[in-house]
């Protein structure tokens, strides 16, 4: 897998000169020129991308799924992830790219901090849609990152990480705003959800049943897993591993009250592999253990 491990490189590829700062860019794409490189079809890199684009023509897979920039969108992506570019399709068109790279966060709170902005890891239809006003907030930040790019002092770094922590903080705004003004999606997307762990539970297919995982959910619900934890979170107080939670232990309760299953049955059919795996959950969220829960509701 070709790799592309720096700042300087990514210039070339795009017919740049060099960087003014050696780990950070903003990039101008009208003023980038893709080269045709055996490199796009496959390639990891070692840096954080935030790209607003405009008018941009093409797909690129990134990890599991895909961003389409045939629409107006601000797209992140991390290091690390294969990226595939259909650079045949591909036309720039206007906007931006803010590239730093990963060891730049090195020694700064942001370095733990960018693991919780969940939308470096969401797909094409996760993509920010912004408003005039949003889409001038960030070009402004932006703006002050590449000028603070042109001299580099024992501040610079500071300087630079606060505005990119800025930007990303913004980015999470405008992404609850995204959230909150798609209802009618959301009222689906909702149901989507609840009938799927619904099913799970009810299903009376145990011999194949694993663990409910996060993943599994998101997979069946074509989304990642850090938007539909965001966007339960919002929506709902809790992410997707406390639903997942509260309705297993819902499902333990009754089969405790209502059934003679043993712990152990009841456990395999939950999907756990290690009986004492579920009693310890089951413990942890209830403060009783499995048989002192039947044990009360019996003798109520």
């Amino acid at each position: 897998m070709n790799t592309i491990a720096s700042v300087s490189a990514f210039h070339r590829l795009l017919s740049l000169p060099e960087p003014k700062h050696p780990m950070v860019s903003v990039i101008n794409l009208s003023e980038s020129i893709f080269l045709d490189d055996e490199i796009w079809k496959g390639f990891v890199n070692k840096f954080y991308c935030v790209a607003l684009k405009r008018d941009a023509k093409g797909k690129i897979r990134y990890g599991q799924g895909h961003y389409d920039y045939d629409k107006g969108v601000l797209s992140f992506t991390a290091p690390n992830q294969v990226q595939y570019l259909d650079f045949h399709n591909m036309e720039c068109g206007a906007g931006y790219l803010l590239i730093f790279h990963e060891d730049f966060l090195l020694k700064h709170s942001l370095a733990n901090k960018i693991f919780d902005f969940g939308f470096f890891s969401y797909a094409v239809n996760e993509a920010l849609h912004l408003s005039e006003q949003e889409e001038k907030y960030l070009i402004e930040i932006l703006d002050r990152i590449d000028k603070e790019c042109q001299h580099i002092d024992r501040h610079t770094q500071d300087i630079i990480l606060s505005q990119i922590d800025l930007l990303l903080n913004y980015s999470s705004r405008f992404y609850e705003r995204q959230f909150i003004t798609r209802k009618n999606n959301n009222h689906v997307l909702l149901t989507k959800f609840e009938k799927f762990i619904n099913d799970y539970y009810n299903s009376e297919n145990t011999s194949e049943k694993s663990l409910l995982s996060v993943g599994l959910i998101a997979e069946a619900m074509n989304l990642s897993p850090n938007y539909l934890s965001d966007f339960l979170k919002i929506h709902t107080g809790r992410n997707t591993k406390e639903h997942i939670y509260e309705k297993l232990i819902n499902k333990a309760k009754e089969k405790l009250s209502a059934t003679e299953l043993s712990v152990s049955e009841i456990a395999y059919d939950l999907g756990f592999e290690h009986p004492q795996s579920f009693s310890t959950l089951f413990k942890k969220r209830t403060q009783m253990a499995p048989l002192e829960f039947r044990e009360m509701i019996r003798n109520n």
